[in-house]
């Protein structure tokens, strides 16, 4: 399994918020549910095929946030990668309803044949609220973008294959638990499961244990599910991303 790991929007332990918020919250500690929500990201146990390192989390959309970001790797070959990233408001957020909110971006690039297939953005949204589903993870508020862009090479370049890059783009605001703390382990599990589904690897087997929390234990948010798992073949990894 490759753990998760990341860094709190400050690159420290976590004393400071982002934005143009940070100075309201400069010198006080972070909030208990924002630093326990984080803990689990970081304890997450993911498949094997995943790479996952820390990232800068963007500025500005919210008074604290955490990213991480990750390929799926296949010996020296990346087959898919992306970025999560955990926002929290302590005061609530409207448009979230709710105080946690993950963003996420994630590539993949297709043959270009593969694109021709008009339900293909439908199944590729399908992926991410099935991946949730799957582990049992009740969220709301869930939106995003599906885009696929094509590239043809000329001149010096004329010798590369067409190619063409999957992109989606999400949101969604997870149910919060006891004190107010969302299983964001189980969170960035089916994530990965969706970017190693993008990606064209198999499902994982039933008993891979998937997202456990500090204390090793698992349960819905650990159950694998390969029901509707559509792989998607000929996958070659982003170029220049």
């Amino acid at each position: 399994m490759a753990a998760a790991q990341g860094h709190f929007s400050d690159h420290s332990d976590g004393i400071r918020g982002t934005g143009d918020k940070a100075d309201s919250t400069a010198g006080t500690p972070v909030p208990t549910a924002f630093r326990r929500a984080v803990d689990a990201l970081r304890t997450a146990r993911l498949r094997s095929e995943m790479e996952v390192e820390p990232t800068r989390p963007p500025q500005r959309l919210a008074p604290y946030a955490y990213a991480v970001e990750a390929a799926v790797v296949d010996g020296e070959e990346d087959l898919a990668d992306g970025r999560l990233v955990l926002l929290h408001d302590p005061a609530g957020h409207e448009a979230w309803k709710g105080t946690f909110r993950l963003v996420t971006l994630v590539r993949a690039e297709l043959e270009p044949e593969m694109a021709a297939d008009p339900l293909l953005p439908e199944v590729c949204w399908s992926w991410l609220t099935g991946a949730l589903e799957a582990r049992g993870l009740a969220y709301g508020e869930a939106s995003g973008t599906v885009t696929m862009a094509g590239s043809h090479y000329f001149g010096g370049l004329a010798e590369r294959r067409p190619a063409t890059q999957i992109e989606i783009r999400a949101s969604w605001t997870p149910r919060e638990g006891l004190g107010g703390v969302p299983d964001t382990a189980a969170h960035l599990a089916a994530w990965s499961d969706l970017l190693c589904q993008i990606a064209g690897l198999p499902p994982a087997p039933a008993e891979h244990p998937g997202a456990t929390g500090p204390t090793g234990a698992t349960g819905p948010a650990g159950t694998v599910s390969g029901a509707g798992v559509v792989s998607l073949p000929q996958r070659r990894g982003p170029q220049g991303a």
